[in-house]
């Protein structure tokens, strides 16, 4: 520990402090423009000069080490004339369009212009003017603003891991500026907003539509991912118009994925449901609330009196709340029905745990691990914040090891990666857990572990060899959506048990531990015609062929049912098979709860007012409740349904062990295989029906590797068509040489391809 004495006041801060730092430490305040906490230091502003006892001339604050003994002043007349100095600089090329720039009011260069300018400029000559730069449908430019803090240039480096921005130029005439025909494209790239301390880059869907002044500030909590982001929601005339994150260093640090950021534009939507509607004779008819609940209340007991309550299924998103999952459980509980499912994009539904499955850890446990494991991700796609916080650590010593379907590119060191068939990932894990047992003979398998045939690769051997230490093997979602989940869950327990590894499954939803906490996960494969089709289904934020592992077969049983009730904020597909359509709330008009997956419950309030006559969902259940005469349904808020749903500590419930062995053992395959994992803005109904989110995305295409496209007779951007499950659809080939052999990669949840089966299933295809 270090003394220091800052204007007057003596501290003690760690080794290595800067000014900044310890300045920060007491709440003392020094102008800066190019430092950022979370990013490195490039002293370029000089914004924050200070004065230094014995210095001949100002330091900057933020490039300045802590020494024993210093004395600093930040607001001597020699540090602030030095300031305003270099203030004077700034604004001598910043053009005078405070009235018309979109960051009038929350601008740090106006705030500390105030403090540190000047009433008028001694500079006469020409201005400088900056062509603006395209960075894609979400960064909106004025370069000309720019102050060249190189901010935006660092984060995509540093944070986002990739240098999509860069500095061209010197002095005067330096330009931020993407790469030459490139635009931004980063999962996280929103961030660069938040960062920028002028108007050079703004908000694309934001622009020109309000004044920071003009807007409420609301908290809430990402309905996207399992990471449970927090939000600073910005509200207008009832209306959602923007998105910020609200910092939290245990979940999202200050950052947010650009899904959390852009998503909100689904909430203005032209497809939102504002009142209930029935089916009479194959019309739709807008109806009151009474009418509509009562004709839901007597057709599925209808349903049930005719073909009992097996023939009657529940289905919800894993975006859906607490409240909302509990609400729907509890009345399908009055009905007798046990149907009640919340995991549509699983394929094996086998797996039993001795509770519901979790992260093992804490965020920021596992951001301190030495090594992890992946198992069956995309990660960036799936889990954008989660992947940034890893690549961070990578930085800092973490050995990520990857067994998966692909090679995608993480932006950062990979320690050992094996890429295997989506039907052989369980053998890629078997693999590993041989490699362990073979280095060291004093351990042996699980007996439920079959070893036998698995061959050892050096990467897995590599792998294995990482796995020393604090360590953590964590499951993605295609590992979970996998028709061999219960296997690899197991093989992933197995391995983590052999190398003391802690065994984590990172949630696929903003909900997914909440749902299981309070049981919505029993059913199984509803939608299949084992043991016998259901007559009835109930449908909430679910829309059958998007959010299911096979679409196809989802939307024909929908289709089948006698009646289906749909529960949901938009107008969809759904017109064409459901008998009545409920209008719910989405996040923003409902208040509730998410469990995210280090398992912390997250409430919050809705920020506006249900549009139209749209009501909460846990409300509608619980009006519905009282029409069928059922008791417990007199809740007076979300809140008592939350501490009756998720009843003393949460963390005590979650457990990744299996309640019962599952028996692994490495099998044979051939043929084409499937690859359909879900695209980022096609994972949930709001990032769908955001239009800026949608314009980043390329259109769908198959994709295979060289070998691969070669057998098919196939070449780049040759049409081809994909045969499952009696449909077909015709993609563009593409190459991929991330890919095994054999292994074709069609995205699932997308418009273009929701007439195929199963997300990992085989398929046939040809040239068109």
């Amino acid at each position: 520990m270090l003394e220091i004495e800052i204007d007057g006041k003596k501290l003690t801060v760690p080794g290595g402090s800067t000014v900044m730092d310890a300045a920060n430490s007491v709440g003392v305040h020094i102008p800066h423009f190019c430092y950022h906490k979370k990013l490195s230091i490039a002293a370029n502003c000089r914004m924050c000069l200070v004065q230094v006892e014995k210095a001949p001339k100002p330091l900057p604050a933020c490039a300045t080490p802590v020494t024993d003994g210093m004395k600093v002043w930040t607001h001597s007349d020699q540090a602030v004339k030095a300031q305003q100095g270099v203030m004077e600089f700034l604004l001598i090329n910043h053009p005078l369009d405070c009235p018309i720039c979109d960051q009038g009011g929350e601008c740090q260069l106006q705030d500390l212009a105030v403090g540190y300018g000047q009433s008028g400029s001694r500079y006469t000559e020409e201005k400088r003017v900056v062509a603006n730069k395209d960075l894609g449908p979400l960064i909106s430019t004025d370069m000309t603003r720019c102050i060249h803090c190189s901010r935006c240039v660092r984060f995509t480096e540093e944070i986002a891991g990739f240098q999509e921005l860069g500095m061209a130029g010197r002095g005067e005439f330096t330009e931020v500026m993407s790469f030459i025909g490139k635009t931004v494209k980063s999962e996280i790239s929103g961030n660069v907003i938040d960062l920028c301390p002028v108007g050079a880059l703004t908000s694309k869907p934001f622009r020109y539509s309000a004044r920071t002044w003009e807007l409420s500030r609301r908290k809430s909590v990402s309905p996207h991912d399992g990471l449970g982001s927090n939000l600073v929601v910005q509200v207008k005339n009832n209306k959602v118009m923007r998105v910020l994150p609200l910092e939290n260093e245990a979940i999202n640090e200050c950052w947010l994925a650009d899904r959390d950021r852009f998503s909100y534009e689904a909430l203005n939507s032209a497809e939102r449901l504002q009142k209930p509607m029935i089916k009479q004779g194959g019309v739709w008819q807008v109806t009151d609330w009474q009418t509509a609940l009562e004709y839901v209340a007597n057709g599925l007991k209808q349903v049930v009196s005719d073909h009992g309550a097996a023939s009657v299924a529940a289905v919800a998103t894993p975006n859906s709340t607490v409240e909302e999952l509990f609400m729907l459980r509890k009345l399908m509980a009055g009905l007798g029905v046990e149907n009640v499912e919340t995991r549509l994009r699983n394929a094996d539904f086998s797996l039993n745990t001795a509770g519901a499955t979790w992260l093992g850890q804490s965020i920021a446990e596992l951001a301190a691990s030495e090594a992890v494991l992946v198992i069956g991700s995309t990660l960036r796609q799936e889990q954008p914040l989660l992947a940034q916080r890893l690549r961070q650590s990578v930085k800092k010593g973490l050995k990520l090891s990857l067994v998966n379907v692909h090679s995608d590119d993480l932006l950062t060191k990979v320690a050992a990666q094996s890429v295997v068939r989506p039907d052989q990932l369980v053998e890629g894990v078997l693999a590993v857990i041989k490699a362990v047992v073979e280095a060291d003979t004093s351990k042996a398998a699980p007996a439920h572990i079959d070893l036998a045939g698995v061959e050892v690769t050096d990467a897995a051997r590599t792998i294995a060899a990482t796995l020393t230490g604090k360590s953590a093997v964590l499951l993605g979602n295609i590992a979970t959506h996998n028709p061999r989940a219960a296997e690899l869950h197991a093989a992933a327990a197995a391995l983590a048990e052999l190398t003391g590894a802690t065994l984590g499954v990172m949630s696929e939803a903003a909900n997914t531990v909440g749902a299981q906490l309070i049981g919505a996960t029993v059913g199984g494969n509803v939608f299949s015609s084992e043991p016998a089709p259901k007559k009835a289904y109930v449908l909430l934020n679910a829309e059958t062929e998007f959010d299911t592992h096979n679409g196809a077969q989802a939307l024909a049983a929908v289709k089948a049912a006698e009646m289906v009730v749909v529960m949901s904020a938009f107008n969809s597909c759904a017109l064409d098979f459901a008998d009545v359509i409920l209008p719910v709330s989405p996040f923003s008009e409902t208040s509730g709860t998410f469990v995210n997956m280090e398992g912390k419950p997250q409430s919050f309030n809705g920020v506006v007012r249900p549009l139209g006559e749209t009501r909460p969902a846990w409300k509608v259940f619980r009006v519905l409740g009282n029409v069928l005469g059922f008791n417990g349904f007199d809740y007076e808020s979300s809140e008592q349904i939350r501490d009756e749903a998720l009843p003393g500590d949460t963390v005590a419930r979650l457990n990744n062990a299996a309640a019962a062995a599952v028996v692994v053992k490495a099998q044979a395959v051939s043929g084409l295989v499937r690859l359909g994992e879900v695209a980022m803005y096609q994972a949930d109904a709001l990032v769908r029906r955001a239009p800026s989110l949608q314009a980043t995305l390329a259109a769908p295409a198959l994709k295979a590797n060289a070998a691969t496209l070669a057998a098919l007779g196939l070449a780049i951007n040759d049409l081809a068509r994909v045969e499952q499950g009696g449909q077909s659809v015709s993609l563009f080939a593409e190459l991929d040489a991330g890919l095994a052999d054999n292994v074709i990669r069609v995205p699932a949840s997308h418009s273009a391809t929701r007439e195929l089966a199963g997300m990992f299933d085989s398929l046939s295809v040809s040239k068109a």
